[in-house]
């Protein structure tokens, strides 16, 4: 069986590791197994990764997306919907079961108002009306922060989630992200030490929150981020990269070493891959 990396998955998919791992945390896509030390998907893993981004592509929110897949399992507990979905008219979803194509369970499922703006529940819950619109915010300001051009929008998408779910961390995370490469720094610290009093072992957030102590000179504070993050998540590539870069500025060429290593067994053909081992001649 072909095994493929969360970086594998990323790149043949087109899609970001930070949005893929964020949809491996809410469950809406799992790895097949632990290849070694590293996060494996097999071939129908990738195959559900690519439907989603086709899904999304094709006009259906993610939500949509989420209940439909809800709806189905709900309804048929032994079948795996995804592969099967398909986008169908006016961003609705239709399901290839048993040879029959079929809708999801209607209750379940997100109705657009005719102008395709405003989002109801058929059950008609405030609270969960308010956590589906943030995720649905969360996954536009996804699709805009990429692009210099469009990260004011994105800043405004990530914004309008956080008003609906307050306790949104990584909503937080990737606003103060935006800040960053708007260059906005105060305020990019103020959310990502938001998400982190939300979420203590937020792996993305700390790292953001030591790159930013980093930049202070303030080492030992940057230190402690990395090591928290490396504590939520061993197996996460970027992790071993910032505390391997920052041993070597604390003179520590054996523990430098020792993540560079690491990352390379997690991340062999990642974008640091080639200043790793050339640091591991070098030690």
């Amino acid at each position: 069986m072909t095994a493929y990396t969360l970086g594998d998955v990323a790149r043949i998919c087109g899609v970001s590791r930070r949005r893929l791992r964020y949809w491996e945390r809410t469950a809406l896509v799992a790895p097949s197994a632990r290849d070694g030390e590293q996060t494996a998907f097999d071939f129908s893993g990738l195959v559900t990764v690519r439907t989603i981004v086709g899904l999304l592509e094709g006009g259906v929110p993610l939500q949509r997306i989420r209940q439909s897949v809800e709806a189905v399992r709900e309804r048929y507990p032994e079948f795996e919907p995804l592969p099967a979905m398909r986008a169908w008219d006016a961003g609705r979803v239709v399901v290839r079961h048993e040879g029959v194509l079929m809708q999801p369970d209607g209750q379940l499922v997100l109705e657009l108002s005719p102008g395709g703006g405003v989002e109801t529940l058929a059950s008609g819950r405030d609270a969960e009306r308010a956590r589906r619109a943030a995720l649905e915010w969360f996954e536009r300001g996804c699709e805009l922060d990429a692009e210099k051009e469009t990260y004011a929008q994105a800043a405004e998408a990530y914004r309008a989630a956080i008003d609906a779910d307050p306790e949104f961390a990584d909503a937080h995370c990737n606003l103060g992200s935006v800040y960053f490469n708007q260059d906005r720094r105060d305020l990019a610290r103020g959310c990502f030490e938001r998400a982190v009093e939300i979420a203590p072992g937020h792996v993305e957030a700390n790292l953001n929150l030591g790159t930013l102590r980093e930049d202070e000179d303030a080492n030992e504070a940057a230190l402690r981020h990395y090591r928290t993050a490396l504590e939520a998540d061993p197996l996460f590539p970027d992790v071993h990269v910032s505390l391997a870069l920052i041993y070597e500025k604390l003179e520590l060429p054996r523990t430098a070493r020792a993540h560079w290593r690491r990352y390379l067994m997690l991340d062999p053909g990642g974008v640091w891959a080639d200043l790793a081992r050339r640091r591991i001649r070098e030690q």
